[in-house]
């Protein structure tokens, strides 16, 4: 045997052992036991028989629980064990509630106490009620957005979305004792960080890990922030591949547009809100990533998520929301999808990894792009080697054409848009337009960017040297 997240072994007793009785009570149960060493090793128990008498009835005392004690022996050495079923109600030792964790004992508080006690009477953080918010909080373009979704998803019935918005949400499941729940502030209301501080979307362009170029907040209802997410990733954020069949425009974006949609959904829909830290969607110029805190479900991995699985949204009621608006589809089914996209797109697979108290998802334009082994305080890279490049390199080799700040900033801008307009050089660069002017002249004389076709419908060109 060997210690993990249902064994434990001590070699004598400690009344301060309780803690771990408690810590398997509350999560899938377990055996603590008494006896052998770190190893499993069997070195024998002197008071055992004392012991025998005196645990259960501790306890049943301090704990409130009454385990499976049992002598055991081996090469006439005695030891016990305790067996701990998992409780269905709360356990608490000196008012701490202790959870069992791999093969660690985590002292829960804050948001996690929260998520604990609801789970233990079948209820989710989303789905409580959300005290003082009335109607007047809630925002009439959410509703308008989710009603002509759930037309199109034909999940609703026609007759039921022409009724007013209280009657939607009765309909819903988001009222309970005419009181508004937390997922119809979040999803509907004006601001969802009126209810709970980070509920907001943050996406930053990064030339490396600690040099942001420019950056966006995404507030208001969870419903408009994912539009307006997808809205700034496709307009300012990416790049995209113009062709024509026809007279008929189309756009081809670094990363298929429904795998992102589908990213920033899952982020959306399972982020733990009670850890008061908003999604971030982190853009690099060969990579992207969107992290999301929150933690799987009990017995999960990352690879389970690769896999055909269950869904157990963390946020049911959100869920239920975006369900019936049409924006999932097949509940768990939402990472397969986005390696369909990205593999069709003929990019790498992408993957999830552990960051901090949540997951981050990497999407790569090739594989062995992304680098975030900063977040691990490591100097190597994912992939053995540090692949970052600055996205416009090839003007540095020459010092006469050595750009400033500024310039570097208003080039990449322009290469991820040759459509750029002034004024969005000046709100993404920071400085006003009669300085991007001067830039741009600056850049034009050291012969880096060139303006082609006219004023209004022409587009910026950045070259490098050979």
């Amino acid at each position: 045997m060997i210690e993990n997240q249902h064994v434990e072994f001590k070699q004598v007793w400690k009344d301060d052992f309780l803690r771990s009785i408690c810590a398997f009570a509350n999560a899938q149960g377990g055996k603590l036991y008494l006896g052998l060493d770190d190893q499993g090793k069997v070195v024998g128990l002197k008071n055992y028989s004392k012991l025998l008498k005196d645990l259960p009835n501790k306890i049943r005392d301090i704990l409130g629980l009454i385990p499976q004690i049992n002598h055991k022996k081996e090469e006439n050495m005695d030891y016990i064990e305790i067996h701990v079923p998992p409780s269905k109600t709360p356990v608490s030792y000196h008012r701490h509630f202790y959870y069992r964790s791999g093969s660690t004992i985590q002292d829960l508080s804050g948001g996690n106490l929260e998520h604990f006690l609801l789970a233990k009477r079948g209820k989710k953080w989303d789905g409580r009620i959300a005290d003082q918010f009335t109607m007047q909080d809630l925002s009439e373009n959410a509703f308008r957005i989710f009603r002509e979704k759930a037309v199109k998803s034909k999940r609703i019935p026609d007759e039921d979305l022409s009724g007013n918005n209280e009657s939607l949400l009765e309909l819903l499941k988001l009222i309970s004792n005419k009181q508004l729940l937390r997922a119809a502030v979040l999803c509907f209301g004006n601001d969802a960080e009126k209810l709970i501080t980070g509920a907001f979307v943050k996406v930053g362009f990064f030339r490396s890990h600690s040099d942001l170029l420019f950056q966006d907040l995404i507030e208001g209802s969870l419903i408009e922030q994912v539009e307006k997410t997808m809205d700034l990733l496709t307009t300012k954020y990416m790049k995209a591949n113009i062709a024509y069949e026809g007279i008929t425009r189309i756009e081809t974006y670094e990363y298929p547009v429904e795998a992102l949609r589908e990213a920033v959904l899952n982020a959306i829909i399972h982020k733990d809100y009670s850890s008061n830290v908003p999604v971030q969607i982190s853009v690099y110029d060969r990579w992207l990533m969107i992290y999301n805190s929150g933690r799987l479900p009990e017995g999960w991995t990352l690879d389970t998520l690769k896999q055909k699985h269950s869904s157990i949204p963390a946020n049911p009621d959100i869920a239920r929301i975006f369900f019936r608006a049409g924006y999932i589809e097949n509940w768990g089914r939402g990472i397969s999808d986005m390696i369909k996209y990205c593999k069709n797109a003929g990019l790498p697979e992408p993957f999830y990894r552990e960051m901090g108290t949540g997951y981050v998802l990497i999407f790569e334009q090739e594989k062995g792009a992304a680098d975030f082994s900063y977040a691990y305080g490591k100097e190597e890279a994912i992939h053995g080697e540090d692949p970052i490049k600055d996205p416009i390199k090839d003007p540095l080799k020459d010092p006469l054409k050595q750009l400033s700040e500024n310039e570097f900033n208003i080039i990449t801008l322009m290469k991820r848009d040759p459509k750029i307009t002034i004024s969005r050089l000046s709100e993404s660069v920071g400085i006003n337009e009669r300085n991007i002017k001067k830039n741009i002249e600056k850049l034009k004389l050291k012969g880096i960017i060139k303006r082609t076709g006219s004023k209004k419908s022409g587009s910026w060109e950045v070259k490098a040297n050979e």
